[in-house]
């Protein structure tokens, strides 16, 4: 039996299983696909048995013949080669799953599996074998109808695969605390700036060092040397740095003709500077900071070297240096600290004098090579006020500057837009364009056939709102003034709040401690007890944000059946009016339109914002919106939700008013965008923020019932229904 059990040296197979595979490349050897192939699967058998099992050595001549038939003996004599890289990393079951999926790809996409079996190493390195089965199926899903495009997918040329493929690979690292920092910081500081990953193309110090700036913030993928826990605290370490910016680098520096050795040194002083600020408030930083500088006394006195030691020696106490230049800096902001440390110009002067002491001793200073010590301080471009375009940078840092940059997005209102932690389900911010719209964000797509997320596939560009004539803002402002006053009644009298403890009652839900034992006291002091000793909960208040998402996609700009208006005329007009009636019930709220034409051009117009007034201008805004292009609808559902989970409130509710079901020019499968909408709506439930849809003159039914719910959608065709379905949105809410 033991002897059975072990594989036989001479040819890999135990003798069990020997017969068949001598049959198994018999019938390959006799199938007429080639030496090439038959050589192929023979040689690779007996160490394919031994990795992943005999009887996946065996069934591979399956796979081999359907791959040989379908794409070519080339492609097929690739096959036992790639199944010997997959076997490094995948087990017997997830070999077999690695096969069906390249027998698939064979079938359905022939072209595709040359370059599939070729990348096999990366993406069996980089994928769980889930992960590879879902990678395979949204290749081809994707390409349903392009081969091209296929071909790119499967060869690692499409920016898609690429990032399918990079989203997997960092399990450590940014990728997998991304959402944890942005809630991190938070906390420390009160502030929820989108955390972007840095450009894989930006300058070496870029993608080695934190940055910020315009709103954002910017992480390296990964710190090299750190992994686990201790890259966990690193990652903390430089986010609660950029918060102390935030809080005490009120003012960016002016260059003002600086040399880069200047700019570096008092960068290094404001580090400190900030640092020790934020430690009196929370000394637990401190520490944590400490930690990353390692810096040593020994060594060539070279400047980049005794910057790091001066980092070290301003925030470690215990740190001893022989250097008479560290122990200058240390002296300098030691005696400056009392006096001087609230002021930035602290900064300044400090690290002029240790500057032109640096001169001094001609010490080289290369800024070209020149990386911020230790790993979790930023690279200091966001405070420093470089002039126009830039044009007072040195000439030495321009490699530093460019793409260093996260331009601030604002919508017309002004208002900087920040995402709960950079990616909702996450978002990324870039750089503005010059014609006027702004691509804020990027979130991911749910995609029903492999069951998974595709990371980063939408993007969101915030545009431009335009205002519509005096006469429609009039109109809109005065219209059906008394179902207004009847939608404000409604929403006043509804208690949306968190429930209060009412104390002082004949009769309730609880016994008032305080006033049961002052009554025992009158009592027995011969009193008169006080009888109000019972409390019970009620709602006294209200405490609820609403954001109303207003679809403009060009289907609005047909005719309501049995009317001279549009479907766009009966959205403006009942949002003007349910905005007109939170405004008289003191509800704050949001208002904002979108449309979309294709995946990377989802366009987003802020009406009103929370902290705005319901105005002219915003009434102006909301008369011009003009119905264009389609409805990608779970993409703004989960913008539009970054707003939301922002609002402090007890309820938050987003408001959806449309016309149809959701569509977008790039996209064949109708079932596909319902089911992401449906996703992002599920992901807002688990924020904690309601969704209700309005669909108006529609035969949405169906779809809308599917994305959010029998009780989360009202069918609607006239304005005068309006305050019918409003009270149940309110009942709901308060169940």
């Amino acid at each position: 039996m033991q002897e059975a059990a072990t594989l036989d040296a001479q040819d890999g197979f135990p003798p069990e299983w020997r017969e068949r595979w001598h049959a198994a490349h018999g019938r390959i050897d006799q199938a007429g696909y080639g030496a090439l192939v038959a050589d192929a699967y023979r040689r690779a058998g007996p160490a394919l048995a031994a990795h992943a099992g005999p009887a996946f050595a065996v069934r591979l001549a399956s796979a081999v013949s359907q791959v040989a038939i379908r794409a070519g003996r080339l492609t097929a004599s690739r096959v036992p080669q790639a199944a010997l890289v997959a076997a490094r990393h995948f087990d017997e079951v997830a070999m077999n799953a690695w096969a069906a999926a390249v027998e698939d790809v064979a079938r359905r996409a022939p072209e595709a599996a040359l370059p599939l079996l070729e990348n096999t190493g990366r993406l069996t390195q980089a994928l769980a074998a889930a992960d590879f089965t879902a990678f395979v199926r949204m290749g081809l899903h994707l390409g349903d109808k392009d081969k091209a495009r296929r071909r790119a997918f499967f060869a690692l040329e499409s920016s898609d695969a690429i990032r399918l493929v990079e989203g997997h690979r960092v399990d450590t690292g940014l990728a997998a605390w991304r959402h944890g920092l942005g809630l991190y910081l938070n906390a420390l500081w009160g502030i929820a700036p989108p955390i972007a990953e840095a450009p894989t193309d930006a300058p070496e110090q870029m993608r080695r060092r934190p940055g910020f700036g315009g709103g954002g913030v910017r992480l390296p993928a990964g710190f090299s040397g750190f992994e686990g826990a201790e890259a966990k605290l690193l990652y903390r370490a430089a986010v609660a740095h950029i918060g102390a910016h935030h809080r005490f680098t009120r003012a960016k520096f002016p260059v003002a003709g600086l040399k880069p050795l200047q700019i570096a040194l008092v960068s290094l002083i404001e580090d400190a500077r900030v640092e020790r600020l934020a430690a009196q408030q929370m000394p637990g930083l401190a520490s944590l900071w400490r930690r990353f500088h390692v810096a040593r006394p020994e060594g060539p006195p070279v400047a980049i070297a005794l910057m790091a030691r001066l980092s070290r020696a301003l925030a470690d106490p215990d740190y001893i240096d022989p250097h008479g230049w560290v122990e200058k800096g240390r002296t300098l902001f030691a005696e400056a600290v009392s006096e001087e440390i609230g002021e930035q110009q602290f900064s300044r002067r400090i690290g002029g004098l240790l500057g032109n002491d640096i001169g001094q001793m001609r010490l080289q200073f290369d800024a070209k090579t020149y990386v911020v010590q230790p790993a979790y301080r930023d690279d200091n471009m966001g405070i420093w006020d470089f002039g126009p375009d830039d044009s007072q940078a040195p000439v030495e840092i321009e490699a530093m500057l460019e793409g260093a940059r996260i331009e601030q997005q604002a919508g017309d209102d002004g208002r900087r837009e920040q995402g709960e932690d950079g990616e909702t389900a996450t978002g990324r911010l870039t750089e503005a364009r010059d014609d006027g719209d702004r691509v804020v964000a990027r979130y991911p797509e749910y995609d029903h056939v492999t069951g998974r997320y595709r990371p980063e596939w939408c993007h969101v560009r915030e545009m431009p709102g335009q205002t519509g004539s005096a006469a429609m803002v009039t109109t809109l402002s005065e219209v059906r003034s008394d179902l207004v006053d009847r939608l404000a009644a409604l929403i006043k009298a509804s208690r949306i709040s968190r429930q209060q403890r009412v104390r002082g009652r004949t009769e309730g839900e609880f016994l008032d401690m305080d006033a049961s034992i002052a009554a025992m006291i009158a009592r027995r002091a011969g009193e008169v007890p006080d009888t109000r000793v019972y409390g019970r909960y009620e709602r006294r208040s209200r405490d609820m944000s609403v954001l109303v998402l207003i679809d403009s996609s060009r289907s609005t700009t047909e005719r309501v059946r049995g009317s001279q208006s549009s479907v766009l005329d009966m959205e403006r007009l009942s949002t003007a009016l349910l905005a007109r009636a939170m405004t008289n019930a003191g509800d704050p709220f949001a208002i904002a339109a979108f449309c979309s034409n294709g995946r990377e051009d989802v366009r987003y117009q802020r009406i009103k914002d929370f902290n705005h007034a319901f105005d002219r201008l915003a009434l102006a805004r909301l008369a011009g919106i003009t119905g264009e292009y389609s409805t990608r609808l779970g993409t703004v559902i989960r913008h539009a939700g970054n707003d939301l989970r922002r609002q402090r409130s007890h309820r938050r509710l987003l408001l959806i008013v449309t016309d149809g079901e959701p569509s977008d020019v790039d996209v064949d499968d109708r079932r596909y965008l319902v089911e992401d909408a449906r996703m992002a709506v599920h992901e807002l439930g688990r924020s904690g923020i309601d969704t209700f849809c309005v669909a108006l003159d529609s035969e949405a039914d169906s779809y809308a019932q599917r994305i959010f719910g029998s009780r989360g959608v009202a069918l609607i065709d006239s304005i005068d229904r309006l305050d019918k379905f409003l009270p149940a949105v309110y009942l709901r809410l308060r169940s």
